[in-house]
């Protein structure tokens, strides 16, 4: 494994923000983890930063310490009985890679997370999700690296504590292990979800008869790719914010000032939010400062038109959070990581 010094990780992030990493690496297997944690430990004031695919994180200065960039790689069925199959995958496979893999093996379960940016390991770090589906519904188990025994673990769903885009490897367990490969389990037998947002209306124009989880897998591609930005084209994480959960109090007394409010049940007596809805109605949709902006199709992703820096973007996001707030009394958080 290669420790190279004073690395831009522009190529790196898909904010394509330029700053400098002191150390970089890539590392393919656990024993070069092995190697990155004990530069770490020999190293006593520097830190280490792991990135899979940069697609949810904002630099907003330069990293002092070792950025070890996840290149983990391979996928495989491990077992299978007449109702489902197992497939691990590693962590530093592309999600989206992995999604195909699964549609072309007839792999049910994933096709409506199609086209979201990152890598696999990220997946049950965020608890990724998107049209009715996330990924502690698909979830098998996971392997680890506890950073400080130097050893492997698995983790399975219970030990996951997973809630909406969250998991104990962002809270509890943060910067204590690095997810090496991940179990999913799915069907042979596909459940359609396309009830969720446009789906079922993008099927009809595309004229699809027979439903497939391919054809599933292309609308909820042509629906993202009609909103969303490329981050090869324009920098930016995807959503920025997390939809927020309130009380439905709350929200019914909020419905009366703002009819058109949406919302949407989230257990016996909360609602969550659509968080874009709320940005939306705030006037920021297609506002630029800048280089920073709030997309013109999805007020939900902030973008970095070309020479934005992280304090840029950081600094938008605030007065963002600090208006909605103003407005509509609801307190808006992050989705992305802030480095």
């Amino acid at each position: 494994m290669q420790i190279q010094e004073n690395i831009s990780l522009k190529p790196y992030n898909t904010f394509g923000i330029n700053a400098t990493a002191r150390y970089f690496a890539k590392f393919t297997s656990a024993e070069e983890l092995d190697e990155v944690y004990n530069f770490d430990s020999s190293n006593k004031d520097l830190t280490t930063l792991v990135i899979g695919g940069g697609s949810n994180i904002l630099l907003t200065q330069d990293y002092k310490g070792l950025v070890a960039k996840n290149e983990l790689h391979g996928i495989e069925v491990v077992s299978q009985d007449e109702a489902n199959v197992y497939v691990r995958a590693a962590a530093g496979e592309n999600w989206h890679g992995f999604v195909e893999y699964c549609i072309q093996n007839d792999f049910a379960g994933v096709e409506n997370l199609s086209l979201i940016p990152g890598n696999v390991g990220a997946s049950p770090m965020q608890n990724i999700g998107a049209y009715g589906v996330e990924i502690k519904d698909v979830f098998h188990e996971l392997e680890a690296y506890n950073i400080q025994e130097k050893k492997l673990e698995i983790f399975y769903a219970k030990d996951c504590e997973f809630g909406y885009r969250e998991s104990v490897f962002k809270r509890k367990y943060k910067g204590k292990y690095v997810i090496t490969r991940v179990t999913f389990k799915l069907t042979k037998q596909p459940y359609f979800n396309t009830s969720y947002g446009a789906i079922q209306q993008e099927l009809d124009k595309m004229g699809v008869k027979e439903l497939t989880i391919a054809a599933v897998s292309q609308a909820v591609i042509n629906i993202r790719q009609s909103k969303l930005p490329d981050p090869k084209v324009i920098g930016n994480a995807g959503s920025f914010f997390k939809n927020p959960t309130i009380p439905k109090q709350q929200f019914e007394e909020l419905q009366k000032q703002f009819p058109a409010i949406v919302g949407y049940p989230a257990g016996t007596d909360a609602i969550k939010v659509a968080a874009g809805w709320l940005i939306e109605q705030s006037g920021w949709k297609g506002y630029r400062k800048g280089d920073a902006g709030c997309h013109a199709k999805q007020a939900l992703v902030l973008v970095n038109y070309g020479n934005a820096n992280g304090i840029d973007i950081y600094n938008l996001s605030t007065a963002i959070m600090h208006n909605v707030e103003s407005i509509f009394g609801v307190i808006l958080e992050r989705e992305v990581n802030v480095i």
